[in-house]
């Protein structure tokens, strides 16, 4: 971007100002610290130049918006054609509640569906196994049946709204009751679009949410991607997730490279299966957290696009373009949200949605006020959203591509979140790739590490939470806390029972043992799997075969 003679020219301006107005400036006004970090604990300089860009070569680095490397963003227009995807993550109590909160955000100009599951669900029990005892709707929508599917979404239109379900181990049975639903609608599988989270290698890195060993839980993801390339061609079968990794104690460029490293690992397996990668990565999806430090995390999307597409294009050789594309979902930090003075949250999430915005994302969850304390709560939830379309309708910011495109600091940032990147890597690969790194404890270790160094940044007061370590004050909370129907749990119970005694028992059998006998073999399992759920087997039922076969995973202690 600048010639050598430009750049020397500028670096000798640049000690003559650091010797003059600076020396006298800081003379009589010091600093306010004597170190600025990052959220993720990284230094800031002072002041940006061309001289932190290393030489950037623009069409090499940058290029334009909807072009290789797509750092500028993957379409050529952005959000000037069409805003991102406002998707607020929901789910409560019985299906029945949770169905009138879609209806209500929808309601209120939503243009998206985003499935909370409970915890017994996340695990693959039914409701009311012993081991779901007290857990029933408290994180999100208990789904346990055909039937409980058919209620979540009854009066929604498949066909024209999307659905985004964060369901990882029993992921395929959970998307085949909702393609099974949905036929019952009458909208056929290569009709409905949306996302399946899918990504089981995350949960062993950061959420735990496993059941099955890593091998067999691999073969599962890529079944699900298979059956999808063939069958529900506008679906994204896997949203490979940094969220999460990001929530467990991550910094950006950790968030950044295990996230990414866990996609290529999804695209070596499918390759390997025999799938064309052209037909399946332009389906692959990505969901990322967006965090406190506004300019770190546009920084980090920008990264993120140009490192996928390199290396699905130099590395894996992708020939479509649309292989090279990131396409990504942004929820902003629930981790940073704090129970202490919970209005606070608002102001946060606005920050962070709005870096997410200026990042390019495709689709954004804004967190609510009061998810420190308990589910959102509607007038909460509703606060979320409209922050959403204040960024939309009255900021601005949606009227250029990438406005923060050629700023110094972002460009500098950008480029050593990407360095950051490639040198984990690295080291991933120095361990012999994604799974024995898992198997080693490495990622579990490198969060851990991460998260007490912040956590200790804050108790030292090196770090400042404002209403935490600073700003407190002792008012008594007067948010409105949602409260669930207290009869929910005993129609589910019902409603499983009236399940198991209308169906066909037999059928049930017959469906199950088939798909055992495919979980013991190497066809894809997806087509059982739908068989069960539509002779009304329960999620239960199927994943207790499958654990059968495959096992249940027992995460060893690290040290």
């Amino acid at each position: 971007m600048f010639d050598s003679q430009e750049i020397e020219n500028l670096r000798r301006k640049q000690e003559e100002w650091e010797n003059t107005c600076l020396k006298t400036s800081l003379a009589q006004l010091p600093e306010r610290k004597k170190e600025f970090i990052t959220a993720s604990s990284e230094p800031v300089q002072r002041l940006y130049s061309p001289l932190d860009l290393d030489g950037n070569n623009y069409l090499e680095r940058l290029g334009f918006p909807g072009a290789f490397p797509f750092t500028r963003g993957i379409h050529p227009t952005m959000h000037r054609s069409r805003l991102w995807t406002m998707r607020m993550f929901a789910g409560f109590g019985s299906a029945e509640e949770t169905n009138a909160r879609f209806k209500y955000l929808l309601d209120k100009g939503q243009t998206g569906l985003s499935i909370a599951f409970d915890l017994p669900t996340l695990m693959g029990y039914d409701s009311d196994a012993p081991e779901a005892l007290g857990e029933f709707g408290k994180c999100g929508v208990a789904i346990s049946s055909l039937k409980d599917m058919e209620l979540l979404l009854e009066g929604i239109p498949l066909d024209k709204i999307s659905s985004s379900m964060t369901i990882n181990s029993p992921a395929a049975v959970i998307w085949a009751m909702y393609i099974a639903a949905a036929e019952k609608q009458g909208v056929r599988p290569e009709q409905l679009r949306g996302t399946i989270q899918n990504d089981i290698l995350k949960e062993f890195i950061a959420q735990k949410e496993f059941i099955f060993p890593p091998q067999p839980s691999m073969r599962l993801v890529v079944d699900t991607i298979e059956f999808g390339t063939q069958s529900v061609p506008q679906w994204n079968t896997v949203s490979i997730s940094g969220y999460h990794i990001r929530e467990a104690g991550a910094t950006a460029a950790q968030e950044l490279a295990f996230t990414l490293a866990d996609g290529m690992e999804y695209v070596r397996w499918s390759i390997l299966k025999g799938l064309d990668i052209d037909r399946f990565a332009p389906r692959l999806s990505f969901f990322f957290n967006a965090h406190n430090d506004f300019f770190e995390e546009i920084a980090k999307y920008r990264a993120a696009r140009r490192i996928w597409a390199q290396q699905m294009r130099h590395t894996f050789g992708a020939k479509n373009p649309r292989s090279w594309l990131m396409r990504f979902h942004t929820q902003t930090a629930g981790v940073s949200l704090t129970s202490q003075q919970p209005e606070n949250n608002i102001v946060r999430v606005a920050i962070q949605a709005l870096a997410a915005v200026l990042g390019g994302t495709q689709s954004l969850h804004t967190n609510s006020m009061d998810e420190a304390l308990a589910l959102p709560s509607e007038h909460a939830a509703t606060i979320a959203l409209r922050t959403q379309q204040i960024i939309a309708e009255e900021t601005g910011v949606a009227n250029t591509v990438d406005p923060m495109g050629g700023s110094y600091f972002v460009e500098s940032l950008t480029n050593r979140i990407e360095s950051q990147a490639y040198d984990y890597f690295r080291r991933i690969d120095e361990l012999g790739g994604v799974l024995p790194a898992i198997e080693k404890g490495f990622f579990q270790r490198e969060i851990s590490d991460s998260a007490y160094r912040y956590q200790s940044e804050i108790d030292q007061n090196i770090r400042t939470i404002v209403g935490v370590n600073a700003f407190q004050d002792d008012k008594p909370l007067s948010i409105p806390i949602l409260t669930m129907d207290p009869e929910g749990y005993g129609r589910q119970k019902q409603r499983l029972e009236d399940v198991r005694k209308t169906r066909d028992a037999g059928m049930v059998g017959q469906t199950l043992d088939r798909l055992r006998i495919a979980c013991q073999g190497t066809e894809n399992v997806m087509p059982f799997i739908l068989d069960a759920v539509r002779a009304h087997a329960t999620l239960g039922d199927i994943v207790g075969v499958m654990k059968t076969v495959f096992g249940i995973y027992h995460e060893p202690a690290w040290i």
